[in-house]
């Protein structure tokens, strides 16, 4: 996690959103380590503070200095994969979705972290190409999935067209089929429909999905069209997915009575437990409800995620999961 401070857009909600990352950091160490950058070493105390005082454990916590532009972890930390069986670190680039928003620190986070250790001995390695880690979707065996409105914006990689994209993909991430979506982004989106926010493996057979059941609500055939383009994908077996569809909350609406981009397919997976972001919505418990079903052996729990959705983000946004052995046993 990245954590929020003074010089980001949190800082007419700094209180709130610190809190809101406390509470996803306590939840976490309740399970795991949770290494946390923060904009300075002086941060660290006040970091740790704040996640016992959630309720977590801060002795797994792992706190290092590095200056921030913002905090979306997912999108300017590392993807790891696996060679010869051991996870190595890949470095891509993040030019702040596009060239929307000022991100030279954010880019530079994850070779800061490893100057100091934060990775131990796993290789990393830096790729010159624009990739976030909320656009895409790998189900562990060589699927990814993507939109289009993301992966082919001209502000990320200018000049590369989609099968360039693929060659890529299959280059880096061990891709053996992409799968390209092309509805469904979420009024408020400011990342060019990232698919973190709308369409998500839980296994490699089984997707969960944004839906949207009511025809009054503005972005209802959108997201129809989106389920219609899940039903149409195969599995490399011919077969069809399994489907879950997750509820839509009521709209979210900034100060301005703008739309914001809330929703239930940015969860988390982690050790014994997915995290869902919760909106203080009568949604939110068919969406945990739905999530329970595709995940029987693990703890399904809501996290109030308003504070993230004000700067157009939520759960899965804010973190990146770095596998068991990255990240050193003592601090």
């Amino acid at each position: 996690m990245t954590w929020p401070h003074e010089a980001t857009d949190w800082r007419d909600q700094l209180a709130e959103a610190e809190a809101c990352f406390a509470l996803i950091a306590a939840e976490l160490t309740r399970r795991t380590t949770v290494l946390v950058a923060c904009p300075d070493a002086a941060r660290a105390g006040g970091v740790r503070r704040a996640i016992a005082a959630a309720g977590g454990d801060p002795r797994r916590l792992r706190a290092y200095a590095a200056p921030s532009n913002d905090t979306w972890a997912r999108d300017h930390g590392p993807l790891t994969v696996l060679r010869g069986g051991r996870p190595a670190l890949l470095d891509f680039r993040f030019n702040g979705w596009g060239g929307k928003y000022p991100a030279d620190l954010d880019d530079l986070i994850t070779r800061r972290l490893a100057a100091q250790g934060a990775f131990g001995a796993t290789p990393l390695e830096s790729v010159d190409l624009v990739l976030e880690g909320g656009s895409v979707e790998g189900d562990g065996r060589g699927t990814v999935l993507t939109t289009r409105s993301c992966l082919l914006s001209p502000g990320r990689n200018p000049g590369l067209g989609l099968r360039d994209l693929e060659a890529a993909l299959q280059r880096w991430l061990g891709a053996r089929r992409v799968l390209w979506l092309e509805h469904g982004a979420l009024e408020g989106d400011d990342t060019d429909g990232h698919v973190d926010t709308l369409a998500r493996f839980c296994d490699a057979g089984t997707i969960a999905y944004q839906a949207s059941d009511d025809p009054r609500d503005s972005q209802h055939a959108g997201l129809a069209e989106l389920a219609r383009e899940l039903a149409a994908l195969r599995r490399p077996d011919g077969r069809p997915y399994a489907l879950v569809p997750l509820p839509l909350p009521a709209a979210v609406l900034d100060a301005d009575g703008r739309r914001l981009p809330a929703g239930y397919a940015n969860f988390l997976i982690t050790n014994g437990a997915v995290l869902v972001p919760g909106y203080n919505d009568a949604a939110d418990g068919g969406a945990r409800a739905a999530l329970a079903r595709c995940f029987p052996g693990r703890e399904v729990v809501t996290v109030d995620c308003r504070p993230l959705i004000r700067e157009y983000g939520s759960l899965h946004c804010v973190t990146m999961q770095l596998p068991a052995g990255v990240v050193p046993a003592e601090a």
